[in-house]
């Protein structure tokens, strides 16, 4: 396990809510050709939109045949989250989509519930995302589904 994840696991999640993520990424996965990833850092220094942007293109996701991959970007001590989407997803999802779930999601995190809270907004996003962006019999999943880890 890397140096990083080890430290996440020991100091924020536990080696099962890391799983429970892995796992509701591929349920909301299996019915949508959308893309879902979660990355995971202790701090973040600057802007948390602009890490998240970052991140988003340093981990291909603007790569997607349709452009429907959506990242959740969590820097856990710091507490400073972004969840956004490329241009497919956003040309559909309701301009309030990303705020409303935010909103919701910092519920969780409030209380230190970071994995529970990752996983409702994965799940929801999911929902919406199956809705505009279907499953189809050729579906390829073109992101890896685990969780992937910042460098500090």
């Amino acid at each position: 396990m890397p140096e990083t994840q080890i430290d996440l696991t020991v100091e924020y999640l536990a080696k099962q809510e890391l799983d429970d993520i892995k796992q509701a990424i591929l349920n909301s996965e299996l019915d949508t050709s959308g893309e879902i990833r979660v990355h995971l850092e202790k701090v973040c220094t600057g802007d948390v939109m602009d890490r998240a942007a970052y991140i988003f293109e340093k981990l291909g996701m603007h790569q997607t045949e349709l452009r429907n991959g959506v990242l959740f970007y969590l820097a856990l001590k710091n507490r400073k989250f972004a969840v956004i989407g490329d241009a497919g997803v956003n040309a559909v999802v309701p301009k309030t989509y990303w705020d409303d779930l935010n909103a919701e999601m910092i519920n969780y995190f409030r209380e230190n519930r970071f994995a529970e809270g990752l996983i409702y907004g994965i799940t929801r996003t999911g929902e919406y995302l199956k809705k505009s962006f279907p499953y189809k019999k050729d579906d390829v999943n073109e992101l890896p589904d685990d969780v992937s880890f910042g460098p500090n």
